[in-house]
């Protein structure tokens, strides 16, 4: 696979090319903002890591640019320990996060669980009926992959999405936090439960219906079944 690190830092740079590597990334280096684009924009990625500390733009405007030019997963790599900057990142598109310092295995294993989910999606054959929840305010199209509130089109991201669809088939129903990690990010990696945290926070702020994601302590979370 091939991957586009935005890196200014030479020795941080030097380390992941090496590391990266030796896992079988093929990787291509920016420097800054302006530098990625310009590289995305004449070659294809499998994943950008994207340092949010970069010399000549700022990283949340760096993101939200990538964004708006290709489909690719990001991840924010962040010094900010605030939940507020990553569900920020996330409303701009970010596919996943990792805060400095970290660890190697935690990098290589949401690398791998961003890059599980980003094969193209079938298209609906002519005719064929979309499956379309109706929760509310709230419509989720599971084959066109759109969301809308109250008749207004909602941007989520992959993983927002997916936490998103695996909740409303089964409104009312509590899924465990293992099983949301294990079908969202396909993964049963421990360190994955905080950035679930993250996007159920980020879901609520898109859908302005904090509500409708309701948190069961200490066994996980579920869709509340609006009123009749």
């Amino acid at each position: 696979m091939r991957l586009l690190l935005v890196e200014d830092d030479e020795h941080v740079a030097a380390a992941l090319v090496a590391v990266l590597g030796k896992h079988g990334f093929d990787v291509v280096r920016a420097r800054g903002g302006e530098e990625a684009l310009g590289l995305l924009r004449d070659k294809s990625f499998g994943v950008v890591l994207l340092d949010l500390g970069l010399p000549d733009l700022d990283g949340f405007e760096v993101c939200g640019r990538i964004r708006r030019l290709t489909s690719v997963p990001i991840i924010m790599v962040t010094a900010r320990a605030d939940v507020r900057s990553r569900i920020h990142g996330l409303n701009l598109g970010a596919d996943d996060y990792v805060v400095k310092p970290y660890d190697t295995g935690e990098l290589l294993a949401r690398i791998h669980a961003v890059s599980r989910r980003t094969g193209p999606e079938e298209a609906a054959e002519p005719g064929e009926r979309e499956d379309v929840l109706a929760l509310g305010p709230v419509t989720v199209e599971l084959a066109t992959r759109q969301v809308t509130v109250d008749g207004q089109p909602v941007t989520l991201t992959r993983k927002e999405f997916d936490l998103l669809a695996l909740l409303a088939q089964r409104p009312g129903v509590v899924f465990r936090r293992e099983q949301i990690i294990s079908d969202v990010w396909q993964t049963s990696w421990e360190g994955t439960g905080r950035t679930l945290e993250v996007h159920v926070a980020s879901l609520r702020s898109k859908l302005r219906r904090p509500e409708l994601v309701e948190t069961v302590r200490g066994v996980g979370y579920r869709l509340a079944i609006p009123p009749a």
